[in-house]
């Protein structure tokens, strides 16, 4: 019984070393790719400048709001009382638009995020196209990023295809 245990997990043992050798394993840096794409870099450069926009807009909106609570606070005194109600409501309406604002360019679903969908994502479907051709043409069965992999402690430098991978994206 005991050697029937023993052969079992050392057959076990052996077909996974020998699956494990049948794998062909890459790595790709990510980030070292994005860098190099030029297109890339421009996408970058579109949703910073729209983003330093829709951000100097909000500061305005904001402003704007400080403004009319500071004024509110020097005049209250002079105020009715429903001067003062209309006076609060137009504070907390202007500092509401300032709190859509935010949400609207810069939310889960804002304008930003929808921008960066369509500017980065043809680039990644182009990457990971270019990715899942190369590990056709070499017979690579497994690809991983290696700048998304805190474990990996070490790689060899000849199981790195991200110039490859550049190359066939056409980049320098």
């Amino acid at each position: 019984m005991r050697k029937t245990i023993i052969v079992f997990f050392a057959a076990l043992l052996l077909c996974g070393t020998a699956f494990a050798k049948d794998q062909s394993i890459a790595y790709i840096d990510m980030s070292y790719i994005l860098k190099n794409l030029p297109q890339y870099e421009q996408a970058n450069e579109q949703l910073t400048m729209l983003s330093k926009r829709w951000q100097k807009e909000i500061d305005a909106a904001q402003q704007e709001a400080r403004v009319m609570a500071t004024n509110y606070q020097t005049e209250q005194i002079f105020l009715s009382e429903t001067m003062r109600a209309q006076r609060e409501q137009e504070i907390v309406a202007k500092e509401q638009s300032v709190l859509e604002l935010k949400r609207k360019y810069f939310g889960q679903e804002g304008e930003l995020y929808k921008k960066r969908g369509a500017l980065i994502k043809p680039i990644q479907d182009e990457i990971y196209n270019a990715i899942q051709d190369l590990a056709n043409e070499k017979r690579i069965d497994i690809v991983k990023d290696r700048s998304a992999d805190p474990a990996l402690i070490y790689m060899s430098s000849k199981l790195d295809i991200s110039d490859q991978v550049l190359h066939k994206l056409g980049a320098k």
